[in-house]
């Protein structure tokens, strides 16, 4: 049966995961159940399956149109999912020509989210939290360009909700008020 299809975004290194788990956890408890997707690991296990990566940090430095195609393979089979699904993705992917949509309009059509969720937090938290994960290896930006990769997200989340019709929602993730973002995030989840 189908269910409602929750897009969470956010730059790397906003702790967008982490709100996505604790918030499962906790509507499990309530008896509300959330399958968790990642569209960045579908698509990394189909590119790896054709031979294009061999780690996840290779992926943002694919071709266009390698990008392109791996997001409609990820799209078409995250889309035929029944229940309510929660998808970790990104809005956009910082590649060395500029900003690549995360959800371009064929793969919107695919997944036909409800929600559109997009969590932020402060540029230097972010920084933080990017140089002290020694299990990724990602780009050193400032914060000039985190601010606008966020600011950029905002933007292109205005424009998935023009193509889908679904609503946005910002959620703040600051350092030490993980609760705060959890219930913000269960809030609208209900």
């Amino acid at each position: 049966m189908p269910g409602r299809k929750i897009i969470i975004t956010g730059v790397p290194g906003v702790g967008k995961t982490t709100v996505i788990n604790e918030s499962i956890l906790r509507l499990k408890e309530e008896g509300i159940d959330y399958q968790s997707i990642s569209f960045g690991s579908f698509m990394f296990e189909m590119a790896v399956s054709k031979g294009l990566v061999k780690d996840r940090d290779e992926m943002r430095k694919l071709s266009r149109d390698d990008q392109k195609h791996l997001q409609q393979l990820a799209a078409a089979a995250i889309g035929k999912i029944n229940g309510d699904v929660i998808i970790d993705t990104h809005a956009s992917v910082k590649t060395p020509k500029g900003y690549l949509a995360g959800l371009p309009e064929w793969v919107l059509r695919e997944l036909k989210p409800d929600v559109f969720v997009i969590v932020e937090t402060d540029e230097d938290q972010i920084l933080i939290r990017r140089l002290s994960d020694i299990t990724r290896v990602r780009d050193v930006d400032g914060f000039r360009a985190l601010s606008e990769h966020q600011e950029f997200n905002r933007a292109i989340a205005a424009s998935y909700a023009m193509v889908t019709g679904c609503t946005v929602k910002i959620i703040q993730n600051p350092d030490h008020l993980l609760e705060r973002a959890v219930t913000d995030m269960v809030n609208l989840l209900r």
